[in-house]
């Protein structure tokens, strides 16, 4: 059924299927690709309309036939055939559509931390169907401690917070291997969610999540701001039904996003306690370094360096640093193969 798909994969590719983006890692070429993932399909024919940016855009404003989704919830696949077909739509844009008669490359994906049997299962069948040809799996705390560059083969303490679309995961990493690890299904999702309940409850009116997502880029905040902002955002009135505009301020928004922010700071310091007292030395000393999307979130490195004490860096690079982990854990595949599923 997929054997099109058999040439497609020239070069080994890394990929961070994540909830809201994936990114691909094209080995000695680094991220060729970063786009949403989000699929928009046509109800009455179950063909895929869009991928990607272009199903994005969509999303909120399409008729009843059409769709848009994600194929991924919380970090795991939650429609196989959809997520097949994502993969399939990415690679062939990596390769430019182009077919070779090379053998079909490695594919390496990341996958959340405490992911189940069924679930790696699903990621590395969507992978194999797509062509691949060995699948190899690396949780998410891994990849993300090789690509912020910490010295994770050595028998010191090396933090990470992970801040994604549909999960955040703080580990504690040590010879190659998680010391220990809190997973929870709350992050960027979760916070636009607390945005919508939000202007729900205060204005009594209804917004959509990429209103919701724009707000949180723009004014979102964990942490006073030195000069606080306000926007204008638009919806629809849940009395009248009719189109509405309101102006929030920075403050309200900081506020809706108090409890979303209280479970992830409670996630960092149940891995702390959790945490052996000499790698615990080496994380005060180290600090805590913060990766995905949501450690974008203005002012949420300090509100954990003030909560926990320890200092805490947000990655040069935190969109990208799962994907570059992953990456760069295929060009060291012999190395790091105990940590690989």
């Amino acid at each position: 059924m997929f054997n099109w798909l058999f040439g497609l994969f020239s070069e080994d590719i890394a990929m961070d299927l994540g909830t809201a983006n994936i990114a691909i890692y094209v080995k000695k070429r680094g991220i060729v690709l970063r786009e949403p993932s989000v699929v928009a399909i046509n109800k009455n024919t179950g063909s895929v309309l869009a991928v990607g940016s272009e199903a994005k855009r969509m999303i909120g404003r399409t008729p009843g036939s059409i769709v848009a989704v994600r194929p991924l919830k919380d970090g795991v696949i939650s429609d196989f055939e959809v997520t097949e077909q994502m993969i399939r739509y990415f690679i062939a844009k990596v390769h430019n559509n182009r077919s070779s008669f090379m053998m079909r490359s490695r594919v390496m994906i990341c996958v959340p931390y405490g992911s189940t049997a069924v679930e790696k299962r699903a990621v590395k069948e969507s992978a194999e169907r797509a062509g691949a040809r060995e699948v190899y799996l690396i949780e998410e705390p891994i990849a993300a401690a090789i690509g912020v560059g910490l010295p994770i083969q050595e028998p010191t303490g090396n933090m990470t917070v992970d801040i994604g679309g549909g999960t955040t995961e703080v580990a504690v990493i040590s010879m190659a291997d998680i010391v220990c690890c809190t997973s929870i299904r709350v992050a960027g999702d979760e916070m636009d969610e607390a945005i919508r309940t939000y202007m729900r409850r205060a204005y009594n009116m209804d917004i959509g999540f990429t209103t919701a997502e724009e707000v949180k880029i723009r004014i979102g905040s964990a942490y006073p701001l030195g000069e606080e902002m306000r926007m204008e955002v638009r919806g629809r009135d849940l009395v009248s039904g009719l189109p509405k505009s309101v102006e929030v301020s920075s403050e309200e928004i900081r506020g809706a996003l108090k409890e979303p922010l209280s479970y992830i700071l409670d996630a960092v310091k149940m891995t702390l306690d959790q945490t052996p007292p000499e790698l615990a030395g080496d994380i005060m000393d180290r600090g805590i370094f913060m990766v995905g999307g949501g450690s974008l979130l203005k002012g949420l490195d300090k509100l954990v360096s003030e909560e926990t004490g320890i200092p805490v860096y947000i990655a040069d690079n935190p969109l990208d640093c799962v994907a570059l982990g992953t990456g760069r854990a295929l060009e060291e595949i012999d190395t790091l193969r105990k940590v690989l599923g």
